[in-house]
């Protein structure tokens, strides 16, 4: 597919599938290194970490490994609201795990923070954030990444999991706004 429009937005290819599986997989082989010998929970960031969840999830091979799923907003359009509504939370007992955040993408900051303190008050061991992509330009807030897959300019991006309201999750590759 070339360019694709949503909505009264017209997209271009950004990053191909190809190029998304390889970080996807260099990633995932670094993870099965750092939790040897540990049983974390993997913990997606619903909606639009589903697809790098799923890509990540499959290639672990810690067999004590866990998976589980939160619901936040933070998003209006194309623009961050600047605030984090929960719709789906955390219900697991974390007291001495792991946990390994998985995001689709880190542009202000606000959502990690805020999923981060939600973290902390459950009393986990250890707390490893993954991000598939970074917006470093973006970032209003400071947060500790540990596995970062690629950072990217300032774009508005749409696709594998990423969405203008709400269209455009099940593209395969990512796009860029080609008409602001």
């Amino acid at each position: 597919m070339k360019n694709v429009t949503i909505n009264d937005r017209e997209f271009e290819i950004f990053i191909p599938y190809e190029k998304i599986r390889a970080i996807v997989e260099e990633m995932a082989e670094k993870m099965n290194k750092d939790f040897e010998g540990k049983n974390p929970l993997f913990l997606c960031i619903l909606n639009g970490s589903f697809m790098f969840a799923a890509e990540i999830f499959k290639r672990i091979s810690l067999l004590d490994a866990e998976i589980s799923f939160i619901k936040l907003a933070s998003y209006s359009g194309t623009q961050t609201t600047g605030s984090v509504k929960q719709l789906i939370g955390l219900n697991e007992d974390l007291t001495g795990r792991t946990v390994v955040v998985l995001e689709d993408i880190v542009d202000s900051g606000i959502t990690m923070t805020n999923t981060i303190e939600q973290i902390k008050a459950k009393n986990p061991a250890e707390i490893k954030i993954a991000t598939l992509l970074l917006k470093p330009e973006a970032l209003q807030i400071k947060v500790q990444l540990d596995y970062i897959g690629l950072e990217i300019p300032n774009d508005f991006i749409v696709g594998y999991g990423l969405d203008y309201d709400r269209k455009g999750r099940n593209l395969i590759d990512i796009y860029k706004v080609i008409n602001k």
